[in-house]
């Protein structure tokens, strides 16, 4: 696996496998590869000739009182993984090669950047749709893969390919979980014990809101309020930031179940804000 730190030469290396006809892959990633991105990558590796990574962590997505400093780091380790999951390139820039000290152009994608994540991290989706496109005019992939846990950023993303009619396909990937049905993420690292201990009911709640839908209550309003009293109940230390009921493409709230819904949940557990979603399809 090559690594390449500066956007001309990934650019160069991309754009040339493109000449030559191969279908081309890319997996963005901030780093801190976990098996949830080694699966991203066995993906991407199943449907192209040629896999590029991109771990990057991207500072304008974060807020100024995030966690940008104290993010987990271990290229090292970040190395190794993207290479035994089949990576071809691993593309590591500097932010400064990034970003110009005078940069002022943003990508901003409405409708289903509003709510949910961007309530109380207002700035997140434009920081991710402007580092995503910059990855995408740098690679120009035949394909790019995300996870499923990010549902509302896979979501702003394959809008903001669409209405941009760039020609890349987007490839959503189930969640990865712990043998207790924690999703991985990167920020698990955080937990205490007790905490961890106490994260899985964040998978055990959606999935009791789930067979409640399709059993028959259909109310939003009355199946959140039953999750929010679950999660009070058994994740104690936990603060709820969200939970709702959203349509799957627009990400817009309903207050009825009609068909398919995602039902999406971010819950502080001490240093780690957790997020977590479940699809629900009713007759």
């Amino acid at each position: 696996m090559d690594i390449i730190k500066t956007p001309d030469a990934f650019q160069k290396q991309c754009w040339q496998w493109r000449a030559q006809g191969l279908r081309t892959a890319l997996v963005p990633t901030m780093g801190f590869l976990h098996d949830g991105h080694r699966s991203l990558i066995s993906h991407a590796r199943k449907n192209a000739d040629k896999v590029m990574v991109s771990v990057f962590l991207n500072p304008t997505q974060f807020a100024p009182n995030e966690d940008l400093d104290a993010y987990p780091r271990d290229f090292e380790n970040d190395c190794r993984v993207a290479t035994e999951a089949g990576a071809d390139l691993l593309f590591a820039p500097d932010p400064a090669a990034m970003y110009t000290p005078d940069a002022s152009t943003w990508v901003t994608v409405d409708g289903p950047s509003q709510g949910l994540c961007a309530t109380t991290r207002p700035t997140h989706f434009r920081g991710v749709t402007t580092v995503v496109s910059k990855l995408f005019m740098l690679a120009m992939p035949c394909l790019a893969v995300f996870g499923q846990k990010d549902y509302q950023q896979l979501a702003v993303i394959r809008r903001m390919v669409r209405d941009l009619n760039m020609p890349i396909e987007i490839f959503g990937h189930p969640i990865v979980r712990e043998d207790d049905g924690l999703a991985l993420s990167s920020r698990n690292i955080y937990l205490t014990p007790e905490e961890r201990a106490r994260a899985p009911h964040l998978r055990k709640g959606l999935v009791r809101l789930q067979q409640a839908a399709v059993a028959g209550q259909r109310d939003t309003k009355a199946l959140k309020a039953d999750l929010a009293a679950y999660y009070a109940e058994n994740i104690p230390l936990g603060r709820i930031d969200y939970i709702e009921i959203v349509d799957p493409e627009s990400m817009v709230p309903q207050d009825t179940i009609r068909q398919k819904a995602v039902a999406a949940v971010a819950v502080y557990c001490g240093k780690a804000r957790l997020i977590d979603n479940i699809e629900i399809e009713v007759a």
